[in-house]
């Protein structure tokens, strides 16, 4: 029986659904396609997409369950929304910001942010972080916080040096 997940992100593509979610596939581990619908002939005359193209993919990566739509050029990704990878180890961090940012917007990583080559913003953040930035002593909070806002990719390592 599979797991209920209230809230699924849903991202709308252009018509690069297929490619993202091939992409995605292949950086997380334990992800697969549930399932796929495809425009019929009614659905595409409406959407102008192409009668037997993919309108929808719903998938898990890691566990957690998307659905990608190829909607058309109607809408844009932003920052407003990201997506957060929260990683175990700075191995992880490095791992996901090099594969997620592989032909993304390079102007567009800051802070942990990154945007992939279809747009979609993320997060890649090292469990750690939050410790750091909640350290109970406000200098160190502080000095942590001041070396992240520097950082393109975030280093554990640095902002722990940083606190010192």
């Amino acid at each position: 029986m599979s797991r209920f997940q209230r809230i699924t992100p849903f991202l709308w593509f252009d018509d690069q659904a297929e490619a993202a979610v091939k992409q995605y596939l292949a950086i997380f581990p334990h992800s697969r396609v549930i399932e796929e619908m495809r425009y019929d002939a009614e659905s595409a005359r409406v959407s102008g997409r192409p009668e037997g193209s993919v309108m929808v993919i719903d998938f898990e990566l890691d566990g957690s369950r998307l659905s990608a739509l190829n909607g058309g050029p109607h809408f844009r990704f932003n920052e407003a929304v990201s997506l957060v990878v929260n990683c175990k180890d700075q191995a992880e961090v490095d791992h996901y910001w090099e594969r997620l940012g592989d032909g993304g917007d390079p102007a567009a990583q800051q802070c942990g942010w990154l945007k992939d080559r279809y747009g979609v913003s993320w997060q890649v953040v090292p469990q750690e972080m939050n410790a750091l930035l909640k350290d109970p002593d406000p200098v160190k909070a502080h000095k942590a916080m001041t070396a992240m806002l520097k950082m393109k990719k975030l280093d554990v390592d640095a902002m722990r040096a940083a606190m010192r």
